[in-house]
C-alpha cells in the first residue's frame, strides 16, 4: 500500500515537473508571440503600431524589475481587456475555445468512420445467375419481358 503512494506521488511530481524558466525569466520574444496588437489585431511581434511599441518597451521594463510571465501578462490583461492574449485563458466560459474545436473534430472524426464502416460493408448486388441458354444460344428472356415483347410484336402482325 505505502509502496503504491510513493509511486503515485512520484508519478504526481514528474508529470508536475519543474517550472518553465521562462515564467520567472520570460524574454521579450516568448511574450510576443504569445500577445496580440490591440489595435491591429495582428501578433504583437509583427505589429508595426505604436500601441505595440508602448507594450514593448513595457514588457521590457516588467522583465528588468523581475516580474514573471504571468505577472506582465495580467498587468496586460487589465489594461487591455483579454484580447491582448493570443489564446484565451483555459478558465470559465473561455474553456468552449479550448472544448469545441477538439469536440467538433472528434465528432467529424466518428460520422467519417462511420460513413467509411458502411461505405466497406455494402455488397454490391449480384447478378442473376446466368440461365441456361435457349435454342439459340442466348439466355431466355424475362417471364414479363417476353409477354410485353409478344403483345407488341402482334401489334405490328395485326
Amino acid at each position: 500500500m505505502r509502496r503504491s503512494l510513493l509511486f503515485c506521488f512520484v508519478l504526481l511530481l514528474a508529470a508536475a515537473g519543474p517550472a518553465p524558466a521562462s515564467e520567472q525569466k520570460p524574454k521579450l520574444a516568448e511574450l510576443e508571440q504569445e500577445l496580440t496588437c490591440p489595435t491591429c489585431n495582428g501578433p504583437l511581434e509583427l505589429s508595426n503600431a505604436p500601441v505595440a511599441d508602448r507594450i514593448r518597451a513595457f514588457i521590457r521594463q516588467r522583465i528588468e524589475a523581475g516580474d514573471t510571465e504571468s505577472e506582465i501578462k495580467a498587468k496586460l490583461v487589465a489594461s487591455f481587456g483579454e484580447s491582448v492574449l493570443a489564446a484565451p485563458p483555459r478558465e470559465g466560459f473561455n474553456w468552449l475555445a479550448w472544448v469545441l474545436p477538439l469536440a467538433g473534430a472528434a465528432m467529424a472524426l466518428v460520422v467519417v468512420g462511420a460513413i467509411a464502416y458502411r461505405w466497406a460493408r455494402a455488397r454490391p448486388e449480384r447478378p442473376a445467375p446466368p440461365a441456361e441458354p435457349s435454342a439459340n444460344g442466348r439466355p431466355p428472356l424475362d417471364p414479363e419481358l417476353e409477354r410485353r415483347l409478344d403483345e407488341e410484336l402482334a401489334r405490328f402482325d395485326a
